[in-house]
C-alpha cells in the first residue's frame, strides 16, 4: 500500500528531485502557487512551490527501494525519525489537495491587508525604510502611501512587493 513522505530537497531544486524521482519509479506531488514576478518592467507569473524545499514522494515502504531517495539529485534527505522515513497521514495530504483549483495551482492573494491608515515600511526603492501610511491601492500593481518628507505628506505610489506593513 503507497504511504505518503516528506522529502527535504535542495535549494530551489523542487522540480529537478520531482524529475528524477518520478524517473526512479516514485508518485510524487508537488504543491505549487502562482507567484508575481517583476523583472525588466515586465510583470508576470510563475509557478513556485507551495512549501519551498519540499515535495511528497509516495511509495510502499515494505516494496520500495526507498532508500535510493537520499543520493537522488536534488534530493537533501527523506524526511523521518531515525533511518526510517515518517509517512504523512492520509488526511494532510488529502486536505492540501482539496485547496487546488482546477489548474492545480493554489490561490494566493500576494497584496497587502492594509486598510486606509494603517503604519507601512517601505522595504525596496528610493524610499527604503521610510515609515509612512497606507492610503489606497491604485491599480494591481501599486499602492499609495503617504510619506512624511520634508516636513509634509506627500502621496508616493509604490510596487505592493515595496511595502510592508508596521506593527
Amino acid at each position: 500500500m503507497i504511504s505518503w513522505f516528506v522529502v527535504h530537497t535542495q535549494a530551489n531544486a523542487e522540480a529537478k528531485a520531482k524529475h528524477h524521482l518520478e524517473r526512479q519509479g516514485f508518485a510524487t506531488y508537488l504543491p505549487r502557487y502562482l507567484r508575481r514576478r517583476r523583472h525588466a518592467r515586465r510583470v508576470d507569473q510563475v509557478s513556485a512551490p507551495l512549501f519551498p524545499r519540499y515535495l511528497f514522494v509516495g511509495f510502499d515502504p515494505l516494496l520500495a527501494r526507498w532508500r535510493a531517495i537520499h543520493s537522488t539529485v536534488g534530493v537533501s534527505r527523506l524526511i523521518g525519525h531515525g533511518d526510517r522515513p515518517t509517512p504523512v497521514p492520509a488526511a494532510v495530504l488529502e486536505s492540501i489537495r482539496a485547496g487546488e483549483d482546477a489548474a492545480g495551482y493554489f490561490p494566493v492573494d500576494e497584496r497587502p491587508r492594509l486598510a486606509p491608515g494603517d503604519p507601512v515600511q517601505v522595504v525596496a526603492g528610493a524610499f527604503v525604510e521610510a515609515i509612512g501610511r497606507f492610503h489606497s491601492m491604485s491599480d494591481d500593481e501599486r499602492v499609495v502611501v503617504l510619506l512624511d518628507l520634508l516636513g509634509r505628506q506627500v502621496k508616493v505610489r509604490l510596487p505592493i512587493e515595496a511595502v510592508a506593513a508596521n506593527a
